[in-house]
Parts: structure tokens; C-alpha cells; sequence
């Protein structure tokens, strides 16, 4: 398996991040993190097939959904491990379609061997196992 990439390097270069999973509902985790990538500047996406608008923003079913021209950095996932692999292959789909590969992030215990397996063999840079939080506020 390649190297993992720095996680501070891969924040410095990005302007937007799709957060797969995040909740309109303020106690979970993913709402918490979705509010922090936009307070820290970055555009915040996110994804959930249940819901219209999470922190203002329209939200999108699916990463495949997200229209072409929007350019994704990180695909943060707050799904449970077992789905991880199902995300690594819609980033997948949307990476042949459009060109851009962005960075899959894990949050802490979400993540799979087959999700990490298939972004190896999509050219898709994997970040496992970490709080993007976490790894921002160190990094500013």
C-alpha cells in the first residue's frame, strides 16, 4: 500500500470538502464538523440522501449528484464502516466523469481495507481513521 498522504498538506490545498453523511441534527458529529469546515472558511457540501439543505447549503443524495463543475477537495465520511467502500466507488464514478480526485477522509472508525483497496485502484488519495478537525485545528 502507497503512503497515506499528510493530512496538513492535503487541508492546505483545499477549498471544498463533500461531508457524506452529515446530519441537519446540531449533538451529531458530522453537524459539528460540517459547521467547523465552514467557520474555518472552506465550502462545506453536504451529502445525504434524506435531506434538502444541511447549515444552509443544498445537499445533494449522493456524490455523483454533486454537479460537475463543483470541484471536490476531500470527501469527509461519516458513514458506518461497512458503506465506506460504497462512497469510495461513487468518488470513484464522479472522478472518471469529471477528472478531479479528491482526497477520501475517514473519520475515526470509518473506515474499511475494501474502501481503502478501492481508492488505491482509483488513484484516489485515502486518509484513514483521523478527525479532520482534529487534524485542521493542529494545523492552523
Amino acid at each position: 500500500m502507497p503512503s497515506s498522504p499528510d493530512p496538513a498538506d492535503v487541508l492546505r490545498g483545499a477549498r471544498t470538502i463533500a461531508v457524506v453523511g452529515c446530519s441537519p441534527r446540531a449533538f451529531q458529529t458530522s453537524h459539528r464538523i460540517a459547521r467547523y469546515i465552514q467557520d474555518a472558511g472552506f465550502t462545506m457540501i453536504p451529502v445525504n440522501p434524506h435531506h434538502d439543505e444541511i447549515l444552509g447549503v443544498t445537499a445533494y443524495p449522493d456524490l455523483v449528484s454533486i454537479p460537475d463543475d463543483v470541484e471536490v477537495d476531500v470527501v469527509d465520511v461519516f458513514r458506518r464502516s461497512e458503506f465506506t467502500a460504497d462512497v469510495v466507488r461513487d468518488a470513484a464514478d464522479r472522478a472518471e466523469r469529471t477528472g478531479q480526485r479528491p482526497t477520501i477522509w475517514t473519520q475515526l472508525g470509518v473506515s474499511s481495507a475494501e474502501a481503502e483497496r478501492l481508492a488505491e485502484e482509483s488513484g484516489l488519495p485515502y486518509i484513514a481513521n483521523r478527525c479532520l478537525m482534529v487534524d485542521h485545528a493542529a494545523a492552523v
